[in-house]
């Protein structure tokens, strides 16, 4: 392949990284919660039953806010079930993943649990069965310190202080068929908007995030994020977005430029949300919230998140094991979300444990890292900062992208695809430089040359990649770290300039002391 040049300059950025975008989620999904990170009985779990050996791969992968409970579970959940002394708890039936809730974890033992990661917790409100009046009574119960029936009601249940969350989500993908509540753009702005002022009235300090469209695929792509926001627009501070790349049709060099997509996706959102803004003359600016992304295909095909029979408590439902193909496609993932850092202000991996998720565990056993844990944990610990504009002259490909979410199976020509994509991370307060790097090239190293101004004279701080000859490998129980980092070796630094060769089909990770 031909040199790639990358120019990046300190005086031109895209915008600096809200701690929010490194977020990930926790749903009652399968063995996310129960024999994940919460499994009382096991050798690592603590009196409280949180996992230990969980906390610790989740303290290495360094998210900063997790979304909870759902997801599609969240759209038949009722709030009070989870809270008070766990023997009075009902076990419901979960329409959402035709399983059976213990509720033996809810809103409480997640405030916990979070506190003990040392994560902000997001919440989200049931408006698919549900609507405003049940959501204020949450925030309530949640935020209001005392001297009412529902903050008092906290207290007796052993939480005297107030929860004090901040971040919640009104409903989730309520313009989807497999929701319960589904709604149409006008009955979800309406119910939306009454939540918010409720929710408001009692803790005025909350942040909310409004539902987008389900996806970009959908047929209501567009419409609905617009009408939605007529209605709510001075109500909430995001809207969300959701997207799962795939690898249905097999076609790895379109599998690995799907995240090219999640640019144009944003960028189509945040046109929609300032034409609002621009309706209204109003210089608010909607933040945009990519409450759920991952790579998901394999169970998803399969449709098993719906198909185990006898309504399982916890069933092992959406265990995707992710080989290193995905972790290219994820990494190319963290990138974009880093270079839309303007307007992307919290993000969540979805999930977290065992159903699509990097951390995987065996109950009663081991917990080990996916191949995807590598480049978010690259992407969170090292990704926060100012994001800089990275020019990145490099050879591309066309491809074409299959996407079978909506009404109808639909194709994406991406007729120009680099075959590198950087993101760019300045972290002046330590001064670093970071460099998020994906050679998409199945069979051809990478030379690049990057040109670094305004920093000073640049030294090489760590350099890693990761990379498999195997594109299938994958790690597992028997051999949990068959994928993970190792060192990039022959980078060279001279003044502000960075030489380097990148593997075929890798995902590299630069970073760089400066001295101004």
């Amino acid at each position: 392949m031909q040199t790639v040049r990358v120019s990046i300059d300190r005086a031109f950025a895209i915008g600096e990284t809200d701690r929010r975008l490194f977020g990930a989620f926790v749903e009652h999904l399968g063995r996310c919660v129960y024999g994940g990170l919460y499994e009382p009985g096991h050798p690592r779990a603590d009196a409280r039953g949180f996992r230990a050996d969980v906390l610790e791969l989740v303290r290495e992968l360094a998210p900063t806010i997790i979304r909870y409970p759902g997801g599609n579970f969240v759209s038949g959940y009722n709030w009070e079930d989870g809270v008070g002394p766990a023997d009075r708890r009902p076990r419901r039936l979960d329409l959402a993943w035709m399983s059976t809730e213990i509720n033996a974890f809810g809103t409480n033992e997640f405030i916990d649990w979070c506190r003990a990661a040392g994560l902000e917790p997001m919440l989200a409100v049931n408006l698919g069965t549900r609507d405003g009046d049940a959501a204020r009574r949450l925030v309530e119960y949640c935020n209001f310190p005392g001297g009412t029936e529902l903050s008092d009601l906290r207290r007796a249940h052993g939480w005297p202080e107030p929860h004090g969350v901040k971040f919640w989500c009104l409903g989730n993908e309520m313009d989807g068929a497999w929701q319960m509540g589904t709604k149409t753009a006008e009955e979800y702005g309406r119910i939306a908007t009454e939540a918010a002022k409720l929710m408001k009235w009692v803790d005025p300090t909350i942040e909310l995030a409004a539902c987008g469209s389900s996806g970009r695929t959908m047929p209501t792509f567009g419409a609905w994020e617009d009408t939605v926001l007529e209605h709510c627009f001075e109500h909430v501070e995001f809207i969300s977005l959701h997207t799962y790349l795939n690898d249905y049709a097999g076609d790895t060099p379109a599998f690995l430029a799907s995240p090219d997509l999640m640019d144009s996706f944003i960028d189509e959102v945040v046109a929609i949300v300032d034409a609002v803004a621009a309706r209204r003359r109003s210089s608010r600016r909607i933040m945009l919230s990519f409450d759920e992304w991952n790579v998901w295909y394999r169970t998803r095909r399969r449709g098993e998140g719906r198909t185990k029979l006898g309504w399982p408590a916890a069933p092992e439902i959406l265990e995707e094991v992710y080989t290193m193909k995905d972790a290219l496609a994820f990494g190319g993932a963290c990138i974009s979300l880093l270079n839309h850092a303007d307007r992307v202000r919290c993000a969540c991996l979805a999930q977290l444990v065992n159903a699509i998720a990097p951390i995987m565990t065996a109950t009663g056993g081991p917990a080990w890292r996916q191949t995807i844990f590598h480049p978010f944990a690259h992407f969170s610990n090292f990704g926060r900062g100012r994001v800089l504009r990275a020019q990145a002259a490099s050879p591309t490909y066309a491809a074409t992208y299959y996407d079978p979410r909506g009404t109808a199976d639909l194709t994406f020509p991406l007729p120009e695809v680099p075959y590198v994509k950087v993101a760019a991370v300045h972290d002046e307060d330590g001064r670093a430089v970071t460099l998020f790097v994906l050679n998409r090239h199945l069979d051809q190293s990478a030379p690049v040359e990057i040109d670094a101004r305004g920093f000073g004279d640049l030294e090489l701080n760590q350099a890693l990649e990761m990379r498999d000859d195997d594109l299938s490998a994958a790690n597992t129980r028997e051999a949990p770290d068959r994928i993970q980092p190792r060192a990039l070796t022959g980078v060279r630094v001279e003044g502000g300039r960075i030489a380097a060769t990148l593997g075929p089909a890798s995902w590299n990770v630069i970073r760089l002391a400066a001295s101004a």
